[in-house]
């Protein structure tokens, strides 16, 4: 069953005007000294709140922020969003220290048409990762309409994307939150050949979306550390490099699926090798990993290798950075993956948040497909499981 879109709320008779809407974002980005430091995220979020307020609707912000468990925690709090928010669309926004209760009821009550209100971080409440109904329904008396535009968290089932929506006759998807999903459809469902890269520190964290894409994939192209894992379960040196010796059968059983489906699994052959993790590290390019060496990224034929997969691929997912990209003498075989992928006539999604950030910071954001907001509901996506958040609005 399909989503509804903010579309069909604003086609409807009366459209939105007047009416309470709560617009469920994804504004988790990161702080520095209480103050903004990348505001990727409530960007992506403007398009659907400025169609809400232009039809006007007065517009409940809610989102969460960090991992607070349940408990206030000053470092934070969503007020530094509301005033970078309010600079972005060059309008006051108001902000509520409360999430439920009388004092959020009363702000609620304070909005006019066309404005908009931010309430505190949702996670200062225990009942939000919870589920709780009784949160769930505190949180749907804010308002008349429910709009769901936080992809990045589509795959929790907590009060704020699933709970309240029931108690919500009219609910829709926002902007992002469809697009996102008519761009991992193509993932799902792919143009072939279909190219695979997988980045990151450790195959435990994405164990299931490889044993998923094992028999999708044309080509499955494995960096970052998590190759280590799959080296050392070949019977390859890996030096000092971060290996999961418990995720070694996991690796071979991913090696023996491509087999059986007549897929592909590409490794790095060559390695970027340092003494320690360190900018100032003496570091060198070798086929091998010596001992007490730790690998730190893909060597330069490597990069090579995986750029030429990219210029005849049809569609490329990418999730994860394919070395320590944070450092720069460690980030070359990461930028070398995005300039192909930019430079590549495919249909091309980039998701989770370090793969999303070399991007930008090469400037190259224009020139992919789709850049996902959401690692973890993207690739939960892709290997074809419900979305809670999804499901909530389907339903």
């Amino acid at each position: 069953m399909a989503v509804t879109s903010i579309d069909s709320l604003l086609a409807e008779r009366g459209g939105v005007r007047g009416r309470v809407v709560f617009l469920r974002a994804d504004l988790n980005v990161p702080l520095r000294d209480r103050e903004v430091s990348d505001d990727t995220r409530i960007r992506a979020a403007l398009p659907t709140l400025r169609r809400l307020l232009a039809a006007g609707a007065r517009v409940v912000l809610a989102s969460h922020l960090g991992r607070p468990k349940g408990e206030r925690r000053a470092e934070l709090s969503l007020r530094p969003v509301a005033a970078r928010l309010a600079n972005l669309l060059d309008r006051g926004v108001s902000f509520c220290e409360e999430i439920v209760g009388e004092a959020a009821k009363h702000a609620v009550e304070e909005l006019g048409d066309g404005q908009v209100l931010l309430l505190e971080n949702l996670r200062f409440h225990p009942g939000e990762t919870k589920n709780d109904p009784d949160f769930a329904r505190a949180l749907a008396s804010l308002a008349e309409v429910y709009v769901n535009d936080a992809f990045g968290t589509a795959h929790r089932a907590h009060a704020s994307t699933v709970g309240m929506v029931a108690h919500l006759e009219r609910h829709a998807a926002g902007d992002l939150l469809r697009a996102e999903l008519e761009h991992l459809r193509v993932v799902r469902e792919p143009e072939r050949p279909l190219l695979c890269l997988l980045g990151g520190a450790k195959v435990s964290d994405k164990i299931s979306v490889l044993e998923a894409l094992a028999p999708h994939a044309d080509l499955l192209a494995v960096g970052g550390a998590m190759a280590y894992t799959f080296m050392r379960a070949l019977g390859q040196p890996t030096g000092a490099s971060l290996v999961e010796p418990a995720r070694l059968e996991d690796a071979l059983r991913v090696l023996e699926i491509t087999e059986k489906k007549g897929r592909r699994l590409l490794l790095p052959f060559d390695h970027v090798v340092a003494r320690e993790i360190a900018a100032d590290a003496e570091s060198e390019i070798r086929a091998e990993i010596p001992d007490g060496w730790i690998g730190v990224d893909i060597g330069p034929r490597s990069a090579a290798s995986f750029a030429a997969e990219a210029r005849r691929a049809r569609t490329i997912f990418w999730n994860g950075p394919m070395g320590v990209f944070e450092i720069d003498g460690f980030a070359k075989g990461t930028e070398a993956v995005a300039l192909a992928i930019a430079s590549a006539g495919a249909h091309s999604v980039v998701g989770g948040g370090d793969s999303v950030a070399a991007v930008n910071r090469l400037g190259l954001g224009d020139r992919i497909g789709h850049l996902s907001t959401g690692g973890g509901a993207s690739l939960e996506y892709i290997q074809g499981l419900t979305l809670p958040g999804v499901a909530a609005l389907e339903s």
